[in-house]
């Protein structure tokens, strides 16, 4: 199955994730399909901590990708994140 997930990166104690589309059986940070957005914790006021290219996320649903949990509340949580 296709899934919408984090992959980590970033630094020790500093974390940044990338938001990918990828099969399923593939490692976190392993091959990827696709990378549609970011998520950055650690995002001070002027750094943007959250971009979704909401055009392919919404297509990789259409054709049946599950996104994880985390990513769901993200979205949600970010209405009028582009």
């Amino acid at each position: 199955m296709v899934t919408i997930r984090l992959s980590r990166g970033g630094a020790k104690k500093r974390p940044f994730y990338h938001i990918i589309v990828a099969d399923g059986r593939n490692k976190r940070d392993g091959r990827h399909i696709e990378r549609v957005g970011y998520f950055n914790p650690l995002a001070t006021a002027n750094e943007e901590g959250f971009r979704i290219n909401r055009e392919r996320y919404e297509y990789w649903l259409s054709v049946g990708a599950q996104p994880s949990d985390r990513v769901t509340a993200l979205v949600k949580s970010h209405p009028a994140a582009a």
